[in-house]
This record gives C-alpha cells, sequence and structure tokens, in this order.
C-alpha cells in the first residue's frame, strides 16, 4: 500500500470530523468547499481539513480510495459521508447537526 494511502488512513483516524476540500476554511478554493465548509461550521464543532491543492498526492489517491470522484469529501468517525450535495442536504435536514453532536457526545457549546 502506498504511503499516500497510509497518510489518508492515518489522518482520518486522527481526526472525528475531516474535510478535504480546496483551499481552507478560511479561503476556500472553490464554491463547492466553501459551501460545504460553510454548513460546516454553522454546525458549531470543530473540524480538521486538508488542502487538497498543498497535497497533489492526496488529490490523487484519496477518490480510488473513497471510491469517490470529487471534493470536498466529508470524513466523520472514519466513514465518508459524502460531498457537498450530501453535505448540504444533510445540513437543510438537520441531519449534519446531528451526526456531529453524535460524533462528539455533545451539543457545541
Amino acid at each position: 500500500m502506498s504511503d499516500t494511502i497510509e497518510q489518508i488512513k492515518q489522518q482520518i483516524a486522527d481526526n472525528k470530523v475531516l474535510i478535504y476540500m480546496k483551499g481552507s476554511p478560511k479561503l476556500p478554493m472553490c464554491g463547492f468547499s466553501a459551501q460545504a465548509v460553510q454548513a460546516l461550521m454553522q454546525c458549531g464543532h470543530e473540524f480538521a481539513y486538508v488542502d487538497i491543492l498543498q497535497n497533489p498526492d492526496i488529490r490523487a489517491e484519496l477518490p480510488k480510495y473513497a471510491n469517490w470522484p470529487t471534493f470536498p469529501q466529508l470524513w466523520v468517525d472514519g466513514e465518508l459521508l459524502g460531498g457537498c450535495d450530501i453535505i448540504l442536504e444533510m445540513f437543510q435536514q438537520g441531519e449534519l447537526q446531528e451526526a456531529l453532536n453524535e460524533s462528539y457526545g455533545t451539543q457545541p457549546e
């Protein structure tokens, strides 16, 4: 298995909530990443991110590992929840907040 796949597995294992995105939460570099991060921030919990534009190996390997072709990708408790459309749909239905509350075992402060 490649070092990049091992790195991806470690990132997912080390972070309860992790989004692979283009850019950063403060400076997203695509509209889909911006929308996904906005929904995450409105939920109030902390989350980690990986800027795939700064990590071309991860950008190349993650779609194969995750069997999901696009970015952003939101991972919660080691499971891929989905991309921008799914994140926004879950947010609008209150399911994203529930998933994050369950992951952290608490409501955000």
